[in-house]
């Protein structure tokens, strides 16, 4: 039949009636059951095509996988493909398993469905996540890599940051250990905003431990003695692991001997025995010991040692004040800075001995209640004091050397342990100084003669001055009263002035009202003159002379000549005017004062 045959000629061809013919059988090529079926199938097609949605989450079953992506039926006309990067958590993938799916897309190039798991994941991922947040579910995670500060984990589709804190209660130092395996984790904080998610495995780890730690703690009591496991050291001292809690060995309690440094007795890791000291009510502070665990060394102390014994020891401790000497293990005596040398010059320790010296000393004191024990090194030295009178008996002449100044004197030393003083008066027989130190330097080398010595006290007297001859016993027959000497004003004052002789070390007085000249003016600072010695004493070292007596000699002699032929004692008035006046004899005490410079 032609494409042009029309229906009435197909009518005559088959003598069957209009009415009575199936023009959609003749249409279609089907018959009546077989469109049936067509158009069911047709339904069924549409309502899928309709009801699948480009963000619909759908649960599809595996029913196939290659090497390189898993076939799921999803009751779509077509079964559709994923990746099976997609499903690199979950590496028990099989076939049956259901999965929730996303449509990627409808169809390829080759018309296959295109599926996506993780973006179906991702989807519920959120609400999930944020469900174990509240409920702090554990959760299975898969570490896809590693990262700066820690690792990224795969929580249902989601890349969750994981803390390098936050994977074990130990430091970590290989992270990549961990890149492709599969743990429990803990949802411990959420960002919305940024969508950020931190999870860790530590505080799994640490609600286990403390429940053991809870029941440890709940056994533990002073004295008890415990196995531990060292855990960190530190400059004060070492953490040891009980088990679940930590406990503190103080540096003080690692051994009877002295310890620098925890690490020459211990190292990380390593097994010791300990002993419960003491903790805190809640028993969150442990303070454990280890020497406690071994006998006192003061017990083994041999029981004949006694004052006076010798004894050799290494020193461990140094300090300006002494230093501590390990006689025995775990036995230390100290040995004061003045106990190291007889010399009365204190100075520091580490001027005698240092730190790991081998040193023999002498037992001062021993205490065993206290365990208290004193050394002293210069004992083995003969004490210098002992035999002094016969070394240094009065007036022996010496030669010392400076070592130090007070205000009244120089002390010199004559050897080590034996210093003398020499009083700023006794340094010079005319100098007048103010302060030792005018006259000699720290360091110096001074000859001295022993003037006074008293053992007892261990007190010994020097003299510098007396090595030479007094000049004030010539002095006194020199500047005998009445004497008349050239001599210059150095220095002028309201009472008087200081009259240097040109030829000596002798300084004289004169009073104010006797610098007056001839011509009625004063002496001035610098000034040379003529001047008559009114007063000598040698005792004091006090000179007193007059300016004005000279040029007034003539007429104090015409006077005393009219007086003696008049019988009239004038003369004993007449030098009564020259001698010192009671105002005159403050200054010269004053003057003397300061030329002793006392």
């Amino acid at each position: 039949m032609s494409d042009t045959t029309t229906k009435e000629e197909v009518l005559m061809n088959q003598n069957v009636a209009p009415e009575q013919f199936d023009w959609d059988s003749f249409e279609s090529g089907l018959d009546a059951e077989s469109r049936q079926e067509k158009s069911e199938l047709e339904e069924i097609y549409n309502g899928s095509l309709n009801n699948l949605q480009d963000n619909d989450v759908l649960v599809g079953k595996v029913v196939r996988l290659t090497d390189k992506e898993a076939i799921v039926d999803i009751n779509f006309k077509s079964e559709g493909v994923i990746s099976l990067n997609e499903f690199r958590y979950n590496q028990g993938l099989a076939v049956g398993d259901e999965v929730e799916v996303m449509v990627d897309r409808r169809e390829d190039k080759s018309g296959q469905l295109q599926l996506s798991h993780k973006k179906a994941r991702i989807l519920k991922a959120w609400d999930r996540v944020n469900e174990l947040h509240e409920t702090g579910e554990i959760v299975n995670g898969f570490v896809k890599s590693r990262t700066k500060g820690g690792m990224i984990v795969d929580v249902h589709g989601i890349e969750a940051f994981l803390p390098g804190s936050q994977i074990d209660v130990k430091p970590i130092k290989d992270y990549d250990q961990f890149v492709g395996k599969t743990m429990e984790f803990k949802v411990v904080k959420i960002n919305p905003e940024f969508k950020n998610v931190v999870v860790s495995h530590k505080a799994l780890i640490e609600a286990d431990l403390e429940g053991q730690k809870r029941e440890i703690i709940g056994q533990l009591e002073k004295g008890q003695v415990l196995e531990g496991t060292v855990k960190n050291i530190t400059s004060y001292g070492v953490f040891v692991d009980l088990g679940g809690v930590d406990g503190l060995i103080h540096i003080t309690d690692l051994s009877w001997s002295r310890v620098n440094h925890p690490s020459e007795i211990l190292e990380d890791g390593q097994t010791v025995k300990v002993v419960i000291l003491d903790f805190d009510d809640e028993k969150t502070r442990i303070q454990l010991g280890m020497k406690q665990l071994e006998a006192h060394p003061w017990d083994a102390l041999s029981a004949d040692l006694k004052i006076g014994d010798r004894v050799k020891g290494k020193v461990v401790v140094l300090a300006d004040y002494g230093a501590f000497v390990e006689v025995a293990p775990g036995v230390e005596g100290l040995i004061h800075v003045s106990e190291m040398s007889w010399s009365t010059h204190l100075r520091s320790a580490g001027d005698f001995v240092k730190v790991g010296d081998e040193v023999e000393a002498e037992v001062l004191t021993l205490d065993r209640v206290d365990r208290k024990i004193s050394l002293g090194m210069k004992q083995l030295n003969e004490d210098p004091w002992s035999n002094i009178e016969t070394k240094y008996p009065v007036g022996s002449v010496h030669e010392g050397t400076v070592r130090n100044f007070t205000n009244f004197g120089v002390f010199v030393e004559l050897e080590e342990g034996i210093d003398g003083l020499i009083y700023i008066s006794d340094l010079s027989w005319t100098r007048k100084i103010k302060h030792p130190s005018e006259f000699c330097a720290v360091g110096d080398k001074l000859k001295v003669i022993v003037l006074e010595l008293d053992t007892a006290a261990r007190r010994l007297s020097l003299g510098h001055k007396q090595l030479l001859d007094n000049p004030w016993d010539k002095f006194e027959t020199k500047y005998a009263e009445g004497t008349v000497h050239e001599g210059k004003a150095t220095d002028v004052f309201d009472k008087g002035a200081q009259i240097q002789f040109e030829d000596s070390e002798v300084e004289a007085f004169c009073p104010s009202r006797l610098l007056e000249k001839e011509d009625g003016t004063k002496i001035k600072k610098g000034e040379d003159a003529q001047f008559k010695v009114i007063e000598f004493n040698k005792e004091f070292k006090r000179v007193v002379v007059s300016h004005t007596g000279i040029f007034k000699d003539e007429e104090k002699k015409n006077v005393r000549e009219q007086s003696s032929n008049s019988g009239n004692r004038s003369t004993g008035s007449t030098n009564n005017e020259e001698k010192s006046t009671l105002g005159d004899l403050d200054v010269l005490a004053e003057l003397k004062k300061k030329m002793e410079g006392n």
